[in-house]
């Protein structure tokens, strides 16, 4: 390619690199793809779609808010530009239909569609239809081609930025799935406007993961602008300030997420960063139902997590107080009373420790901005733990924003 930087040996330079557009990502084990930023995505104007689906026999998957909100759109889209036969289905969401039977379901349709090897699946929708129709797309004729369109807060800055899909099943969160790449995963800020107050909050908590870890900036931009991607200008329009802060905060979570992911993105090492609210959170949100949803676990999760650095002596009283304050202030749960019991949350960490190859790699913040795992399942003794959750009790878990 011209005019492209090439290493000592001739190849591209791992790592990740943003440009007015997106993201691009390749790799040191090789994989490479690209997340893109655009607006009116499904406009009669912008061709970016267009162009990553190449003219191929196209099988696409929606969520029914999607449907109701964008089908027409998407339908004129497909029609005027999709080159190749194209089909639409309308696949339910939410965490209990996030099971192999839904990819199953999904390949099934595809079959009878007639989608080859050549083909594509069309995912347009947030976290889980991406997840399931991902799943699907890498199982069906040993894998093919996969286009997620993410339209929620969680979808952009998590999902959509990472190579993971997976079902539910055994009892336990994303317990089958694969490492997928999709050939194209496009993000149109203007689909935020549209989503309920939760489901930003949900995007939030990854947001906030992101911040605790890493950067203490984008920490305290969210401490100043907690209500951000919620609060609208005069008649719903946001003010060009507004729309530099949401895209600073986007685009900032966006590029954290892939830098870490890059290095290690088939997850070679189990201790990753990015598991910062991810060791409580699956057992409850299983436990639990599914009465919270992801971002809400991960978010008692954080609470829990910061709890105990600070019982630990890894993080100062300040620390834990700054990022338990700025979830309730988002207006993100930080304990759960039905499932946030010494013998729940015990399991939790058992489950964990299982998972991550018997280390517990618990993610905990040290600073904001900087963290650091505990390794080991008895470096959290139980009365740690029991302390910890006591602390989040007696405040009641209540949401101050």
């Amino acid at each position: 390619m011209s005019g492209q930087v090439l290493d000592r040996v001739g190849h591209p330079p791992t790592g990740v690199r943003e440009d007015p557009g997106g993201f691009d990502l390749r790799a040191p084990e090789g994989t490479r793809y690209r997340v893109d930023l655009t607006a009116d995505v499904f406009g009669p104007r912008n061709a970016l779609l267009a162009d990553r689906l190449e003219g191929r026999r196209v099988v696409a998957f929606v969520s029914p808010t999607v449907e109701r909100l964008y089908g027409g759109r998407l339908r004129a889209y497909l029609g005027a530009h999709a080159t190749g036969r194209w089909t639409l289905h309308v696949i339910p969401t939410g965490e209990h239909h996030k099971t192999l039977g839904a990819a199953e379901h999904i390949c099934a349709l595809a079959k009878s569609d007639g989608l080859d090897r050549h083909g594509v699946m069309l995912a347009v929708g947030g976290g889980i239809v991406a997840d399931v129709v991902g799943f699907a797309a890498s199982m069906y004729a040993r894998g093919v081609r996969y286009i997620k369109v993410n339209t929620t807060l969680v979808g952009q800055v998590d999902v959509g930025v990472g190579v993971k899909t997976g079902v539910n099943a055994l009892q336990t969160k994303n317990m089958f799935g694969a490492y997928h790449p999709a050939h194209a995963s496009l993000n149109d800020p203007a689909f935020l406007a549209t989503l309920a107050d939760r489901q930003i909050r949900c995007g939030l908590a990854e947001i906030v993961k992101m911040a605790v870890i890493l950067d203490g900036d984008l920490f305290r931009t969210l401490e100043e602008h907690p209500d951000a991607f919620r609060r609208p200008g005069a008649n719903g329009v946001r003010d060009r300030a507004r729309v530099d802060l949401e895209t600073y905060i986007l685009r900032t979570s966006m590029r954290l997420m892939m830098e870490e992911l890059c290095p290690n993105l088939q997850e070679h090492d189990l201790a990753r960063l990015v598991d910062f609210g991810h060791t409580f959170s699956p057992l409850v949100e299983t436990a639990g139902g599914h009465r919270l949803q992801h971002g809400e676990a991960v978010a008692v999760d954080m609470a829990l997590s910061a709890h105990v650095a600070r019982l630990l002596g890894l993080a100062d009283d300040e620390t834990c107080e700054r990022i338990v304050g700025l979830l309730r202030r988002i207006g993100l749960p930080v304990f759960d009373p039905r499932t946030c019991t010494p013998e729940l949350m015990t399991q939790a960490l058992r489950a964990s420790w299982q998972r991550r190859g018997r280390k517990l790699h618990l993610v905990v913040p040290t600073a904001i901005g900087k963290a650091a795992f505990v390794a080991e399942l008895e470096d959290v003794p139980t009365d740690v733990l029991e302390a910890a959750l006591a602390s989040l009790a007696a405040r009641g878990g209540r949401r101050d924003a």
